[in-house]
C-alpha cells in the first residue's frame, strides 16, 4: 500500500470528521472509499462514452433499426406472441 499526502480544506475536513465519528470509521477509510467510488464512476463513464462512439459509428455505416420495428417488438412483450428482437 502506498502513502499519499493531500491537503483537505476545512469545508471538507469538518464534515468528514463528523461522518468518521458517526460511522465509527477512520477518515482514511472514508477517503479511500470515496476514491474507489470515483474511479468506478469514471470507468463507467468511459465505458458509456465508448458505447456511444461505437453506436455513432454504426449509424455512419448505415446499421440501424427502424422505430416501427422496435415498437412492434416492444409491444409484443407480455403477450403470448412475443417477437424476436429486430435486426439491422
Amino acid at each position: 500500500m502506498s502513502i499519499t499526502s493531500i491537503r483537505i480544506s476545512d469545508d471538507i475536513d469538518k464534515p468528514l470528521e463528523a461522518l468518521s465519528k458517526k460511522l465509527e470509521r477512520s477518515k482514511n477509510y472514508l477517503i479511500n472509499q470515496a476514491i474507489k467510488e470515483f474511479i468506478a464512476r469514471q470507468s463507467l463513464e468511459d465505458s458509456r462514452w465508448q458505447d456511444t462512439l461505437n453506436a455513432l459509428e454504426s449509424i455512419k455505416q448505415g446499421k440501424s433499426i427502424s422505430e416501427d420495428s422496435v415498437n412492434v417488438w416492444l409491444n409484443s412483450w407480455g403477450t403470448d406472441e412475443r417477437k424476436s428482437p429486430p435486426k439491422s
